[in-house]
């Protein structure tokens, strides 16, 4: 199987630019589809403090036999958890539940302006601290906007994870993160599902002879985006990873951007209320 590429982060580190998410998906499934994940060769799997299902993500690691150094682990600090001390107890709480002495890559998930204010400036710099101390490589951010970018103190995140998809593209943000030497992720890159039924991309599957999923897949690679499509069934985390052998033509991926409507099926982190 060709090699996931990897992409060069801001501080010398490098991220798997293909990972599995984990999402939606609960403690108890998350060993089996770990494990699946893990041996059909993903090397990077994305969870969070607010999925509750490190501890599965971890019994997974544990029983996968792979050494820690083979496995990018990125997890997620929450929105209640933004104050100095609270962070600190919510990434030693992550590290025991994951069976892990540090991450590769720690993010604020939420800038959660309308219910905590600007406490996310503490937690970023708390999180300065953490990988000061080893505690985690990399630190970044996800669902934020420049606004938040710029109130921020010290070191530039060197990720933003952010919802992305062909009918939500979020170019302009793209090109602000680009210029701030921010690499972006991509959450629900196949629009939960809401871009798999799309007349465009269907038709540029079938002329490559892959699946709508693998094409969006292949779509987010292409453009330079870390991308983390989430499954239980192992017959598609399989074909989610056998993007590697393809490439979609400039008329393709003209095609693919043309779908842009600003059809945003998360949150919003202007108006995220939680």
């Amino acid at each position: 199987m060709t090699a996931v590429p990897t992409l060069h982060l801001a501080d010398g580190t490098s991220i798997p630019q293909l990972g599995f998410g984990t999402w939606q998906v609960p403690d108890a499934d998350a060993t089996p589809a770990v494990l699946e994940a893990l041996e059909a060769g993903y090397r990077h799997i994305d969870t969070a403090q607010v999925y509750r299902n490190e501890a599965g993500v971890g019994r997974a690691l544990a029983r996968s036999g792979l050494r820690r150094d083979e496995v990018y682990v990125t997890t997620k600090l929450w929105n209640d958890s933004h104050s100095p001390d609270d962070a600190r107890a919510a990434i030693e709480g992550s590290l025991e539940k994951l069976g892990l002495d540090h991450l590769d890559l720690y993010l604020i998930h939420w800038p959660a302006t309308l219910k905590y204010g600007d406490a996310y400036i503490e937690a970023w710099d708390a999180l300065q601290e953490f990988k000061a101390e080893g505690l985690t490589r990399s630190i970044g951010v996800s669902n934020f906007h420049s606004v938040h970018l710029d109130a921020l103190r010290g070191e530039v995140p060197v990720v933003n994870q952010v919802e992305v998809h062909p009918t939500f593209a979020q170019r302009p943000l793209r090109a602000e993160l680009d210029r701030r030497g921010i690499e972006v992720e991509s959450w629900s890159p196949l629009g939960s599902g809401a871009d798999l039924g799309h007349a465009d991309i269907e038709a540029v599957a079938v002329s490559v002879g892959k699946s709508v999923a693998q094409v969006i897949i292949r779509w987010h690679l292409q453009h330079g985006l870390v991308v983390l499509p989430k499954s239980v069934t192992p017959q598609r985390i399989a074909e989610n990873l056998d993007v590697l052998d393809f490439e979609l033509d400039a008329d393709d991926m003209a095609r693919l951007d043309a779908l842009d409507a600003g059809n945003r099926v998360g949150p919003d982190p202007e108006t995220a209320d939680f």
